[in-house]
């Protein structure tokens, strides 16, 4: 092709472009655009294909999406260039030069080029391939080739096998994006609801000879007419967010990140409604939008799959009667008639009940998941209030097996919703508080499952404790109750803890929980933050805490049940909130506050004695002398004792053994006792920079520190401890051990200057989200020090800035809570210094502190 025609083609595609865009901005028609893509990329590849001069065996065929008629604004442009027969030397110099033109247009093909026998086996051998040609459109060249080709694939073609082969495939996508829709950043072509699942409908479809289309899948009798319409609806809706995708990131982008979704919003005209704490995202509407069409699809996409596995697999199997209501067809649930729920609306709980009740099923058959799907809308407030029904309901909750599996399927199929119309409201609800990752609904319900999980022996090894105290724990059902609720209020203003009081205690009245029952639910919803709170956040070595805490839950049950909650609360948020630091925080509350509650006393000199007691009795293991412990134990300070535990004293106190009155630091490091990090101790003469200098080498070495309790002994040393975790501990923690003893000891011991704080970047989620950074100086209840707490995105170096600033003002911290939640961190400091005795001074530490927290 000489180069006046080649320029004159690429310049067509891009007037094309430039056109069929400017449309789409203005009408927004997203299959318009699809199509006319196609079209103008057809003429293109028509015009090449003639001037390339191939053999008249030969034709261009378009598979894949391109071979579906649609074009995305920057999918690829799958291609195969089908030959009669295998090419000689010319004609093989003529492809490299047609593939090459395509390429120099600017086109970005995917290609392949094979003869029939080759495509035919290589269909055989790849599911990915079967599939890509089972939209293969003849776009130019030789048409009786083309047809060969179609007869071929044609008789080839095994349903039943394609079928399985799909599902299976599409099981396995499922599972990569963690089985479900409700991802924060979903992918809209991959994505469990997203377009694939359309797409495999339509496959399956298709290979079995059944249909190709939404409307001939409704009028093959395996849809309805209803059901079609609102399949091409939300097929729309995603097409036309994904093309918008395309278009913002100006590449291919199937994924609704946080950067772009308000962006999109925007586009599709949503805008942000109410203010303050009502106010809801343009992106939030959008994404809620968004999970509610992607339930659809995954609902009936069940259906559909389920009506064309019945007609490729047909089964003879009786139904067995389950009651007048329901029957069992191949381990399936299924109703005994169309109009079941019709005649019986209180069947569309009965079923969710009889599915816990008979482990064997293993589901709904079609027929039973349509006609529940849209006898839904009966569910309206004379249901709800029909005594039996709410029986069904608690019977559910109460079941002793299969409560999540029901309340999941419940939710999927609209029915959870229905019942609890608060629910409903926070169903693909967003979160952006930087640390969940499930929309609300979702976070509930994997909040009960954890729950749930306390109950089952094949899990004990998870979480023992738990375990054993759910195992002693009666109706534990009210502790799903409550899970139910606690997070139900979120997204209307104001504080959801309180705010969810007042919908758990009128379901508990109304469902006929007694006084006793809906008071426990009711103080769990309100107080499931408190626990947590305490534990990360408050000076567990104060007596003072613990009694306040002992007050606030009154008795065994009510701890026992918010610890449970709490554990299960936190687990629920995103796999990377919950560490064995954060349970060990929780457990330490839970046993301290048990013991206050049974009577024993809670005093500092008694918390005193019994841990030097534990820490002396472990000492003798070692063989050290009787009177080993004495010279240390004499220069600390009741501080030192209520602040660690026996075992970390006995640790410290065997490692500094003859090693006291050193001039050159001393730093011991082990694996935790929690069983997850390095512990780090340090013993040298105490310095102003210290904590700093300190920060700065686990800031260089990337170790996150999860907790640091600092101390100054009557003579003038520093003994800090630190539990430090970075991912490569486990493989190679005693290399890292070592290097941390050498390294942090030439550290302290050259005194060179520090390095400034290095500002690391933030995360894209944090770009996204950014926290307004808040620093809050408050002396503590006896007025004997400060609490310090900081909120901040986190990153990289953030503690180095800030142990940077308590440095420059010369405070003394005595403790470091460091809680990391997701891509936010809240520290709370214990400190002391004469600088804080000027309020002009607390002044200029919060603004430099502020500073620091920014990037």
């Amino acid at each position: 092709m000489n180069k006046h025609v080649r320029e004159q083609l690429k310049q067509q595609l891009k007037a094309d472009r430039q056109l069929i865009l400017a449309a789409f901005q203005a009408d927004g028609k997203p299959e318009k655009l699809l199509r006319s893509l196609r079209h103008s990329v057809d003429g293109v590849l028509a015009q090449a294909w003639e001037e390339a001069q191939l053999p008249d065996d030969t034709a261009l065929v378009g598979v894949g999406g391109y071979g579906r008629g649609e074009l995305f604004p920057y999918s690829d442009i799958d291609l195969l260039i089908l030959l009669g027969q295998a090419p000689d030397a010319a004609t093989q110099e003529k492809l490299e030069a047609l593939v090459q033109l395509l390429w120099d247009l600017g086109l970005e093909i995917g290609h392949s080029i094979r003869t029939v026998d080759e495509c035919m086996s290589e269909s055989k051998a790849d599911i990915t391939v079967q599939t890509s040609l089972l939209e293969a459109r003849l776009v130019t060249g030789d048409l009786p080739l083309f047809e060969q080709l179609q007869q071929r694939y044609a008789a080839a073609m095994d349903p039943q096998a394609f079928f399985q082969a799909k599902t299976a495939e599409m099981r396995q996508r499922h599972a990569k994006y963690e089985d479900t829709a409700f991802s924060l950043e979903p992918n809209c072509k991959e994505s469990p609801g997203g377009l694939r699942d359309l797409q495999v409908i339509l496959w399956v479809a298709k290979a079995a000879g059944l249909a190709n289309s939404w409307r001939t899948l409704a009028t093959g009798g395996l849809i309805t007419l209803t059901e079609a319409r609102q399949l091409m609806e939300k097929e729309r809706a995603f097409k036309d967010i994904r093309v918008r995708l395309h278009l913002q990131a100006g590449r291919r982008e199937d994924r609704l990140v946080f950067d772009v979704q308000t962006a999109i919003a925007q586009s599709l005209g949503l805008q942000a409604t109410g203010s303050g704490p009502n106010m809801r995202r343009a992106s939030e509407i959008l994404m809620q939008r968004y999970y509610w069409a992607a339930k659809t699809v995954t609902q009936l996409n069940t259906i559909l799959l389920q009506n064309i596995e019945a007609r490729l697999f047909p089964q003879d199997d009786q139904p067995v009667p389950i009651n007048a209501r329901f029957n069992e067809v191949n381990s399936l649930i299924d109703i005994s008639g169309d109009d079941t729920f019709e005649r019986h609306p209180s069947a569309m709980l009965e079923i969710f009940l009889l599915m816990t009740q008979r482990p064997a099923l293993k589901g709904m058959t079609s027929r039973a998941t349509r006609a529940l799907w849209h006898a839904r809308f009966k569910i309206d407030a004379q249901f709800r209030q029909d005594p039996a029904n709410r029986a069904l309901f608690l019977r559910i909750m109460q079941a002793p097996v299969g409560v999540i599996h029901a309340l999941r399927r419940m939710n999927e199929m609209s029915i959870l919703g229905r019942y609890l119309p608060n629910f409903r409201r926070i169903v693909g609800q967003m979160q952006h508080d930087l640390f969940h990752v499930y929309t609300v609904d979702q976070h509930i319900l994997m909040v009960v499952r954890n729950m749930r999980r306390f109950t089952m022996s094949e899990h004990a090894h998870e979480y023992p404790y738990c375990s054993q105290l759910m195992a002693n724990f009666s109706q534990p059902w009210l502790l799903y109750v409550a899970a139910l609720f606690h997070d139900i209020a979120k997204g209307r203003g104001g504080d959801h803890s309180k705010l969810g009081v007042a919908d758990a205690t009128q379901f508990c009245q109304e469902h006929g929980l007694s006084a006793d029952e809906t008071e426990l639910v009711a103080f769990l919803v309100e107080n499931h933050l408190s626990m947590s709170q305490v534990a990360q956040k408050q000076d567990l070595s104060d007596p003072d805490v613990i009694q306040a805490f002992a007050s606030m839950v009154r008795d065994e049950r009510h701890l026992t049940a918010l610890y449970l909650l709490t554990v299960a609360d936190i687990r629920g948020t995103s796999p990377k909130v919950w560490n064995a630091w954060k349970g060990k925080l929780l457990e330490d509350l839970y046993r301290v506050t048990l013991r206050v509650l049974g009577g024993e006393p809670h005093t500092a000199d008694r918390e005193l004695k019994n841990r030097q007691q534990e820490a002396l009795s472990t000492l003798r293991l070692y063989g050290l002398p009787a009177d080993a412990h004495k010279k240390l134990w004499q220069q600390l300070d009741m501080a030192y004792f209520l602040r660690h535990d026996a075992s970390d004293i006995a640790w410290q106190t065997r490692s500094l053994y003859n090693k006291l009155d050193s001039d050159v630091p001393v730093v011991k490091c082990r694996l935790a006792p929690i069983g997850e990090g390095l512990q780090v101790a340090v013993w040298v003469r105490d310095q102003p920079d210290l904590f700093a200098r300190i920060c700065s080498y686990f800031d260089r070495k990337n170790f996150s520190i999860l907790d640091a309790k600092i101390h100054t002994t009557n003579h003038g040393y520093a003994l800090d401890t630190f539990l430090v975790t970075e991912q490569s501990f486990a493989k190679s923690y005693r290399d890292i051990i070592s290097l941390i003893e050498h390294e942090l000891g030439e550290l302290l011991l050259s005194q060179a200057p520090l390095a400034p704080p290095s500002k690391g970047r933030l995360s894209r989620l944090s770009r996204s989200f950014p926290l307004q950074p808040t620093v809050d100086l408050r002396p503590d209840e006896r007025g004997q020090y400060y609490l310090l707490s900081v909120a901040a995105n986190d990153r990289t170096g953030l503690l180095y800035s800030i142990a940077n600033v308590l440095t420059k003002y010369r405070v003394n911290l005595h403790t470091a809570k460091i809680m990391t939640l997701g891509e936010r961190v809240e520290d709370v400091f214990l400190v002391d210094g004469a600088a804080l005795n000027s309020a002009r001074n607390q002044i200029l530490l919060e603004t430099d502190l502020l500073d620091a927290l920014k990037v």
